[in-house]
């Protein structure tokens, strides 16, 4: 069985070599029966403002959810619809 760091290191270098992201920063892992549910806080360029053309360094924080299986392999992973701001 695998560990969290396991869990958090696998997630985290999917997510950079699918997204081309630079960092990737996993804020929630549970354990469920036959595998991995996590969560990913990542940071990507505004896709808006990529579409414009513009020069910047913009980026918009997404969040994504990412299930693996027990031997760690990467089931599925989606985008979430929004980030709810923090107050």
């Amino acid at each position: 069985m695998s560990d969290i760091r396991e869990v958090n290191y696998t997630v985290g270098e999917f997510l950079k070599s699918v997204l081309n992201a630079k960092e990737v920063k996993i804020i929630k892992v549970i354990q469920k029966s036959g595998g991995w549910e996590t969560e990913a806080e990542v940071y990507e360029e505004s896709s808006f403002i990529k579409a414009l053309g513009l020069p910047t360094r913009v980026m918009d924080r997404n969040l994504y959810t990412v299930v693996l299986d027990q031997n760690l392999g990467i089931e599925s992973y989606a985008r979430k619809e929004r980030v709810e701001q923090e107050e």
